[in-house]
């Protein structure tokens, strides 16, 4: 089962890369419909390419739970665990870098992106694969959390707070 599990992980790292980069232009595809705004990035905010890695991964974890996940108790705590990991590490590694040298790159930015996605699935999956048992009560924070996610990728799309993380940089504009 364990090399299932490793396949899974594999094809998801790939995955969640191709989907976040078409949910980078889904939006402006759409002709900019609010709805599917939730789900990509509708300016060029840090928040909003947090997108990029959350609803793929989210997405591609509910289909592999039907397949495997339910075999492994600890399957949605390492999801929720690899879901915030790789918005932090964007979110850390964009300001870092951005921080020394005063100016963003897209080569970079990209590189970030896949970076974050690899870790937090390779996370994700030794949490997963762990020989240590959780309680049940994790589990249901673990799926608070993610709610959480949901609901804050949800709000503060079209209510996001006045501050850096949530201003376009090309325009100055916030959310939707």
């Amino acid at each position: 089962m364990k090399k299932n599990i490793k396949k899974w992980t594999k094809w998801g790292i790939v995955l969640i890369i191709i989907w976040g980069v078409l949910l980078h232009f889904v939006y402006e595809w759409s002709d900019e419909n609010a709805i599917v705004g939730i789900f990509g990035a509708v300016n060029e905010s840090t928040w909003e390419h947090l997108k990029l890695l959350f609803w793929p991964a989210f997405i591609f974890s509910i289909i592999e739970f039907m397949y495997i996940g339910k075999h492994y108790s600890k399957y949605i705590t390492g999801k929720a665990i690899s879901f915030y990991v790789g918005i932090l590490m964007i979110i850390t590694l964009f300001y870092t870098y951005t921080g020394i040298i005063g100016k963003n790159y897209v080569v970079v930015d990209i590189t970030i992106f896949i970076i974050s996605v690899v870790i937090s699935q390779y996370i994700g999956y030794k949490i997963i694969t762990a020989p240590f048992k959780i309680k049940g009560v994790i589990n249901v924070i673990s799926v608070l959390a993610i709610i959480l996610l949901i609901l804050a990728f949800v709000f503060f799309t079209f209510n996001p707070p006045h501050i850096p993380l949530f201003k376009d940089p090309k325009t100055g504009g916030y959310g939707i």
